[in-house]
This record gives structure tokens, sequence and C-alpha cells, in this order.
């Protein structure tokens, strides 16, 4: 019988990486790498197998989808950030008997759920940015679902959740699930970015406050109250990929029936104006 082991909403910032460059941004993501780095040390000390990353930059616009490919290995640059991630080698293999158990299970819910296994279909940073610092190595085998859902209520989200809890029992993995994905994610406008210290501020005082209360919220155990307001988080601070990375993860941890603690393990950061910290979810 598997688990999920460890369960965690995890930071994906761009900055990450060239905080390990020569330059003005050198060491100034340090908490957050070393943040992922206790999550990979966590996973191998539990014997964890796959990592499950909930993706929200993966965009999808009809369906849910899973990346179940047997092996992932390239070089990437991003698109939306070209002069942040530039050339970055990986190699991870896959679960796919696992993805597919868990689009099935997904469907059988009545969520439209379809995995694949197409070589060119390529993992995306919100993927390969904490696997860069969790599993340098390329030891886990690696799971992708989509979770920039364009067009998707945050419901069927929780049912997806809901599935990959299920799937996961029924295999024999010993999976980390990862929501991969900012608090509060609206971006400093472009002509505002330089003279706010863009790479360091948040945009909005009001999605601080409210990831603030977030936080307090997990810290309390009060997620029921936390799941109630979700909606209107994520619509009003512009939560990134409409949190549906969110849904996913208490979907999979048992919505607010969940009842273990919220262990910080990057405090509340500023990034490029939105929100960030990597929190474990213990089981």
């Amino acid at each position: 019988m598997g688990e999920i082991t460890i369960a965690a909403k995890v930071t994906h910032v761009p900055t990450m990486l060239l905080s390990q460059q020569p330059g003005a941004l050198e060491g100034c993501r340090e908490p957050a790498i070393e943040g992922h780095r206790e999550l990979g040390r966590r996973a191998r000390a539990a014997g964890v197998d796959t990592v499950v990353v909930l993706d929200t930059h993966w965009l999808v616009n009809a369906g849910f989808h899973v990346n179940s490919n047997e092996l992932f290995e390239g070089v990437y640059t991003s698109h939306e950030f070209p002069h942040f991630i530039q050339n970055m080698e990986y190699k991870h293999p896959g679960n796919p008997d696992l993805g597919d158990a868990i689009a099935a299970r997904a469907t059988e819910k009545g969520v439209h759920t379809l995995s694949h296994q197409v070589p060119t279909l390529d993992l995306e940073y919100g993927t390969l940015v904490p696997l860069h610092f969790m599993d340098p190595e390329g030891e886990f085998k690696v799971v992708s679902i989509a979770a920039w859902c364009t067009v998707h209520n945050l419901n069927d989200s929780r049912k997806l959740g809901e599935a990959i809890a299920e799937a996961i029992r029924e295999s024999d993995s010993k999976v980390m699930l990862l929501a991969s994905g900012s608090l509060s994610h609206k971006i400093w406008e472009n002509e505002l970015y330089a003279a706010n210290n863009g790479t360091f501020t948040i945009s909005k005082e009001f999605n601080k406050q409210v990831d603030l209360r977030v936080m307090d919220l997990w810290a309390q155990g009060e997620y029921g109250t936390f799941l109630k307001m979700l909606p209107d988080y994520a619509l009003q601070c512009a939560g990134e990929g409409g949190m549906h990375d969110t849904a996913m993860l208490f979907g999979a941890l048992g919505w607010d029936k969940y009842d273990g603690k919220a262990e910080v393990l990057t405090p509340y950061f500023e990034s490029s104006g939105t929100g960030q910290t990597n929190v474990q979810f213990h089981l």
C-alpha cells in the first residue's frame, strides 16, 4: 500500500537560481533554497520514491492533465523569464503507472482527466525549480499535474486531489506531494518594477496582509476557515494558477478534515510583487 509521506506548499521563484550565481542577487534566496533542500532530505529519510508536483506553470484550457512520461530529460530555458532560467539541465525518471491511476481515479469521480506519455511533453519550471534543489541527483520518480487551470472550478480540483490520494494508497509508491505556487501573485507592472525594488517587494499591501493571515490560520490549524475563504482569496489576491494547486493539495489531505501541523520551513518573503513561502503540512 502506498502513502503520501510528505506534503508541502512550495515556492518556485526563478530568482532562486540567480541566487546561486555571481552578481547582485547572489545569496538572496538562500532561505527558500534551504527550505527545498530540507524537504529533499526529509523525503529521502522517509523513503519517498516519487514526487507528485501540482504545477501552476503548466497552463491548460480544457480538462485536467497529468504528465506521466517514463523519463524526463532535457535542457530548459524559460520562455517567461529567459534572463532568469537558462540552459538548466534535468533528468528524472517518471512513474507512468501512478500518473495513469491518478487520471483514471479522477475521471471516475466525474473530473475529466487525461494522463499523457508523450516524450515531447516537457516539464514546466514549477516542477523543475523545486526538483533542482530537492533532488539534484534525479533520484526520485516524478509525476507532474497541471495546476494553472483557466476554465476549471476549485471543487473539481479538490476532487482531483482526492483522486491523487486514493491512487497513491492503491499503489506501492511513497510520495512527496508538492503544491508548487505562490500565495498572492499580483506581479509588479513593468513600469513600476524598478522604482519599487520589485525583486524584493510585494505589489499590494492588502495581498501581503491576507497572505500573513492565511499563514496564521494554517499555524492555528484553522483549515476549515481557510478553505471557506479560498475562492475569494484566489480571486482577490490573484492566486497563482487560480490556486488550483492548493485546492488539489488540501483535497489530497482530506480538505477540512485535515488536522495536521503546518510547519514553516521558509519564512514568508516578497518577490516580484508576490508572496512566497515553503510550508510542510504534516501527516
